[in-house]
């Protein structure tokens, strides 16, 4: 995976917000995944439209306070997690 990758939301998940949490559903294994905030975000985002990583990391530096080289490293493992449990897929576009 990298930064230039780009990633779609899988039409197969559900997503609510549930106590200041997203909770999302994966409808084919039935199995729940929540996010924090900045997730949120991402998801959100992603949601809108195929984006890659780095504009991703782009437009999450501008809105919260973190070093680039951690919101980096944790958009990534974010990303790997979604992409193992099939709520996110590489765009082929």
């Amino acid at each position: 995976m990298q930064l230039t990758d780009r990633f779609t939301v899988s039409e197969d998940v559900v997503v609510r917000e549930v106590s200041g949490e997203l909770v999302l559903l994966d409808l084919n294994s039935g199995q729940y995944f929540g996010l924090d905030a900045v997730g949120a975000r991402i998801w959100e985002l992603l949601a809108g439209a195929p984006r890659n990583l780095s504009d991703l990391c782009d437009q999450i530096e501008s809105e919260f306070d973190a070093p680039r080289e951690r919101i980096e490293a944790d958009l990534m493992a974010l990303a790997k997690q979604l992409q193992d449990q099939e709520l996110i897929a590489a765009d082929a576009a």
